[in-house]
């Protein structure tokens, strides 16, 4: 299916990296932008040459014309925009956090299964070029099986500046953040059967928590620890890369400071650099988040290609949510939470 259109609802911070990228990806194009700030619209349609721009997205679905939508707003209009896409059988991509609560994420999965579209949650940090390197790796049996694993984005850097709303939320690192890291822990070492969490707010700026450690228990009986913060003061700034540490029946493996990715087996130390591309639009250190939101809007194309369901459908992105809210439960009760338990 060559030539998909598709028609992008928020014009905001981080839409700006999808517009690039959609310009980049093989068989799609976008179409239709929708904004509720005239003034954005107009800056993201200006730049991209998009002519067909809306302020209101039930208007822009009406007019149709497309194939796909990216929900690129905030969380509080998601549940709305998916159920908006699913009553037109639009398939659509949807930006995280995927909804203000796991059960508003249950009702939009099974919104679009009964509408028979797809769709997706934009979780686009396992589609980072070092995170599938060592994707790859484990998959090779380089280390053998797994049986524990760290997956760490500790950085002092000023996320405020560019979101200020993320200063104001009672949640922050989490729901921000740690969604992404919980998700890569899954992506790397398989779903999870229970996580006991602890939370701490060192900035007095802010509403939200912005130390977070979590402990993983996954179903293949290897443990993790995913340990986010943005109150950390490194030497040398890490930011936006996340730092892996597996250990395997057969070796290790590290994926330290600098995408230095550094394998230790039965044949030896083997080490490579694991580093992104730096994409024509993209910047540093920006640049490795922005070529991950390539891979992953050309993967969805791809995917409404052949049919296929893709990496972070929405089903797959509930088990990824039920972390998050797990993490906040166990953090404010002191428990371990049961994940199982809470998917059913």
């Amino acid at each position: 299916m060559a030539g998909l259109k598709g028609a992008l609802i928020g014009c905001g911070f981080f839409a700006i990296n999808q517009m690039h990228a959609w310009k980049d990806v093989r068989g799609a194009d976008i179409v239709a932008i929708c904004d509720r700030d005239p003034e954005r619209l107009k800056i993201v349609g200006d730049q991209f040459g998009i002519e067909r721009r809306y302020t209101d997205a039930a208007t822009m679905f009406a007019d149709g014309g497309f194939d796909f939508v990216d929900i690129a707003t905030t969380v509080q209009s998601h549940r709305a925009l998916v159920e908006m896409a699913a009553a037109h059988k639009i398939p659509a991509i949807c930006q995280k956090p995927f909804a203000k609560t796991l059960n508003d994420a249950k009702s939009m999965v099974a919104i679009c299964a009964q509408a028979g579209v797809p769709l997706m949650v934009h979780e686009n940090f396992r589609w980072q070029t070092p995170i599938q390197a060592v994707k790859a790796i484990l998959q090779s049996g380089a280390i053998g099986e797994p049986f524990w694993g760290r997956f760490s984005f500790r950085s002092g850097y000023d996320v405020f500046s560019g979101q200020p709303y993320l200063a104001e939320g009672e949640r922050f690192i989490i729901e921000d953040l740690g969604i992404h890291t919980l998700d890569i822990a899954r992506f790397i070492l398989g779903d999870v059967t229970s996580l006991t969490a602890r939370t701490k707010r060192v900035n007095p700026k802010i509403k939200g928590e912005d130390v977070a450690t979590i402990l993983l228990d996954h179903e293949n009986g290897a443990t993790s620890i995913v340990d986010v913060s943005y109150a950390s003061k490194p030497a040398v700034e890490p930011f936006p890369e996340t730092l892996i540490e597996l250990d395997g029946t057969k070796g290790t493996l590290r994926l330290s400071q600098g995408y230095r990715l550094e394998v230790n087996g039965p044949d030896g130390i083997a080490v490579s650099d694991a580093s992104p591309q730096l994409l024509p639009w993209a910047s540093r250190p920006w640049h490795n988040i922005q070529e991950s939101v390539l891979a992953i809007q050309q993967h969805w194309t791809d995917r409404l290609a052949d049919g296929g369901e893709t990496s972070t459908s929405g089903a797959d992105n509930l088990k990824t949510f039920a972390l998050v809210e797990a993490a906040y439960e166990s953090a404010a009760s002191g428990r371990a939470v049961d994940i199982v338990a809470m998917l059913q």
